[in-house]
């Protein structure tokens, strides 16, 4: 398969994604549900992590053999990445709330910011667990290639999600 036909795929992949994704919000959104967001950008982290994992087995050439250990090994971190970052979206927005309430305590701030901190530092250690696993597994060409790939699917992603951001309005301001 050539790169450009799958390059199409993607985009029409994330485009659909995009369009549930915002039907889905608004559905919760007239439903009065605030947790609609929490589990659309979970169902999101999955389909990317997903389709990582398939761009990854072509862009490595990976053998059977070394797929079938990759697979179950990245997954795993990835399902304990996506729990990981949904705790600390909850707790970003909970840091938020109270530094935007001029009444609310200042005592609940340090142990969200610790716990911020603490999940910061899992996902960097489970990131250096992969990309050792990876080391292991990969030969000196496959894992020139995997920097090379991470870096341009990161890029595609940043590409997509620019190119989304003009149909569906402009981001929110974060408030200071």
């Amino acid at each position: 398969m050539t790169k450009k036909p799958f390059a199409v795929i993607i985009i029409a992949c994330l485009a659909l994604a995009s369009t549930a994704a915002g039907q889905a919000g608004a559905q919760a959104r007239r439903q009065g549900m605030g947790q609609g967001m929490g589990q659309r950008g979970a169902r999101v982290r999955e389909n990317l992590a997903t389709l990582r994992l398939l761009r990854l087995t072509q862009a490595l050439d990976l053998s059977e053999d070394q797929t079938s250990r990759i697979f179950p090994f990245i997954n795993k971190i990835d399902k304990e990445k996506i729990g990981i970052q949904r705790q600390m979206s909850a707790d970003i927005l909970e840091l938020r709330r109270i530094v935007n309430n001029a009444a609310a305590p200042e005592t609940e701030i340090a142990p969200l910011i610790g716990k911020i901190k603490a999940a910061q530092e899992e996902v960097k250690r489970l990131d250096a667990e992969s990309e050792a696993f990876l080391e292991k597994h990969l030969n000196p060409l496959q894992r020139g290639k995997y920097v090379l790939f991470q870096i341009d699917f990161y890029r595609m992603l940043e590409q997509a999600v620019s190119d989304l951001r003009p149909q569906r309005g402009a981001a929110a301001p974060i408030k200071k």
